[in-house]
């Protein structure tokens, strides 16, 4: 068996690819404050998953891509299972977010890693946590919390504890999604199957609780809202997302999900550079200590 599939060392390739997603879900950020601008926040992760499914249908079939044999393979209830907490997550996040400040919950939802490895380790033998690879996410989760230190200590309102715990839930529900596909049948599907299954059951229970939570389907069609949207439909939920698929069917998962802690920092780079927001005093070190740590869990098994 190969070490990929062993759960090693994440090959230069591998390593290349994430650091390219967590670039790519960075900018997300971004696009996400621009959309709210004219979308409802549900709202607007319910149209990207419809217009992504649309896309991703609509591309496969151009290409002459099938979903394999999805009704005889297992992958069917896995699927929708993964579609649920796809659902849920968001749901949980972008309600947390709104009951919490936004480096509070940046800090809650990328503790996603360490519900990744300590799952895999239970689940998956061929992913046990070592010692390296824990000090590896502590370390890098250090610097995460540096890059937000300033942010941790503003005014967060009455209600920012329970915000600070739907932001934390989501990152647990992202974390048990890439577990259940690994552990499960959706391992050996085609990864464009394993997102369909993602966008087709999240989109109708997104779309629905979006007018539960009081939400006005209200959009104000302004060039960078309805640009930022389709960025998020095509880019995120759709080609970062089949990559990323792809990725943890072959290799590690929680290697490749400690990468994720990137994505705030690349997040707060794109903020910086596209809308001039200020970075903090301690982002250089805590870049450092971010990368610190993806060695330490990175590195092969002795």
């Amino acid at each position: 068996m190969p070490d990929s599939m062993r759960g090693g060392a994440l090959p230069p390739k591998a390593v290349g690819l994430m650091l390219l997603l967590c670039l790519v879900w960075g900018l997300n950020l971004v696009a996400m404050k621009l959309g709210n601008q004219g979308i409802p926040p549900v709202l607007q992760a319910g149209l990207r998953s419809t217009i992504a499914a649309v896309l991703l249908v609509g591309w496969c079939r151009w290409r002459g891509i099938g979903f394999g044999l999805w009704r005889r393979d297992g992958t069917l209830w896995p699927g929708v299972v993964a579609g649920v907490l796809f659902a849920i997550e968001f749901v949980a996040l972008y309600i947390g977010v709104g009951l919490t400040t936004a480096s509070r919950g940046v800090i809650f939802l990328y503790g996603a890693p360490f519900f990744v490895a300590l799952g895999a380790h239970w689940l998956l033998p061929d992913d046990r946590l070592s010692r390296a690879k824990a000090l590896g996410l502590l370390v890098a989760f250090g610097g995460l919390v540096l890059a937000f230190f300033e942010g941790l200590f503003a005014p967060a309102g009455e209600r920012a504890l329970l915000g600070d715990m739907l932001c934390l839930v989501a990152g647990a529900l992202w974390g048990a999604t890439t577990v259940l596909v690994k552990a499960s049948a959706l391992r050996r599907a085609p990864a464009m199957l394993v997102l369909l299954y993602q966008l087709a059951v999240s989109a109708p229970l997104l779309l629905i609780v979006s007018p539960l939570l009081g939400e006005a389907w209200r959009i104000d069609a302004q060039p960078l809202v309805i640009g930022a949207l389709l960025y998020q439909a095509a880019g995120i939920a759709g080609a970062s997302y089949a990559l990323w698929f792809w990725l943890v069917s072959q290799y590690s998962a929680s290697r490749l999900s400690a990468f994720s802690v990137l994505t705030p920092i690349c997040g707060v780079a794109a903020g910086a550079l596209l809308l001039d927001e200020p970075l903090g005093p301690f982002f250089g070190v805590a870049v450092g200590f971010v990368a610190l740590g993806l060695w330490l869990v990175n590195r092969p098994a002795r």
